[in-house]
């Protein structure tokens, strides 16, 4: 499976991806402004002007560093509707657990954005190789609204590759540029990272559009080596596995239903629900079974428990 956009990504490029950095700029300094007093907004909308008018990155690599000291570290005091807009910029823009200074360091990076994708590009990966863990954070939560986004791709894999958990999430969670970019061995691969990092999968967008059978024969592996050594399986490995699973992977989801816990059953019995409706009858051949499936899954519905919940 070929990644569901390729080319200049979501945002295009050239007056295309302007407008989304123009659009994302006037965003940043609505939500920055609720916190910031005068002289900080001052200095952030001054930043900017002159970000847009340099010629070098002098002034954008001053402004990374200083944002945190100028603006402060809290977090963002976003409405319901700031996440609408957000949505309306960008479809799958999710700046809930962004902060202040994340923000100004995006909007930053935005800000550099001349035209030309190459340079852009160019820019950010030179900032991301030299970045401290912070800023590093920031600039891949900002993905969604940069331009380039095939030329930018090297880079997010290598954030997701990353044994640093903060910098895996800022790729894999809320955050569209995965599901629109990643190929299906790199998204295999950012799956399979989060559960050897210990990160969980429910705030990865459009997870059960891009699940996969290869996908879920890793997951199977992985869950039979963890068995093997006495370790425990996270009930999120089995939302990935049922919808795709073969021989082995019936048999495991029958395993971790059998012998999990009370939370590893209702993971099985949610991943089955979500599922095709018979999956339940062709992976349990005792009725025994497949009634005490159904009671948890009656449950999980009553109770609206959902992945979140049971991660």
């Amino acid at each position: 499976m070929q990644a569901l956009a390729r080319s200049s990504g979501h945002n295009g490029s050239g007056r295309a991806a302007k407008a989304v950095c123009d659009g994302f700029i006037a965003l940043a300094d609505e939500w920055i402004s609720r916190a910031a007093n005068e002289n900080a907004m001052f200095w952030f909308r001054d930043t900017i002007e002159r970000i847009r008018h340099e010629s070098g990155g002098d002034k954008l690599a001053m402004a990374i560093g200083l944002a945190p000291r100028r603006l402060g570290k809290t977090d963002l005091l976003l409405t319901s509707d700031d996440k609408v807009h957000a949505m309306a910029l960008r479809p799958g823009l999710d700046p809930s657990e962004w902060s202040i200074d994340q923000a100004a360091r995006i909007a930053f990076m935005v800000a550099s954005y001349a035209g030309d994708d190459a340079a852009f590009a160019m820019a950010f990966d030179g900032f991301c190789a030299t970045a401290g863990l912070n800023e590093l954070i920031a600039l891949c939560r900002g993905l969604p609204v940069y331009p380039a986004a095939a030329l930018l791709e090297p880079r997010a894999r290598e954030a997701v590759r990353s044994g640093i958990k903060p910098v895996f999430e800022a790729v894999a969670h809320r955050n569209p540029y995965p599901v629109e970019c990643f190929a299906e061995d790199a998204w295999n691969q950012m799956v399979v990272k989060a559960f050897f990092i210990g990160s969980h999968l429910w705030p990865i967008q459009e997870l059960d559009r891009r699940g996969n059978p290869r996908l879920a024969r890793m997951l199977v592996d992985l869950a039979q080596e963890r068995w093997a050594a006495g370790r425990p399986v996270s009930g999120e490995v089995w939302r990935c596995v049922a919808p795709h699973a073969d021989t082995e992977g019936v048999a495991a989801l029958v395993r971790a239903f059998e012998t999990g816990t009370d939370k590893e059953r209702s993971s099985v019995a949610l991943a089955l629900q979500q599922a095709q409706p018979d999956r339940i009858d062709t992976t349990f051949e005792q009725p025994e079974l497949r009634r005490q499936v159904r009671d948890i899954q009656s449950r999980l519905v009553a109770e609206k428990i959902d992945w979140k919940a049971l991660a």
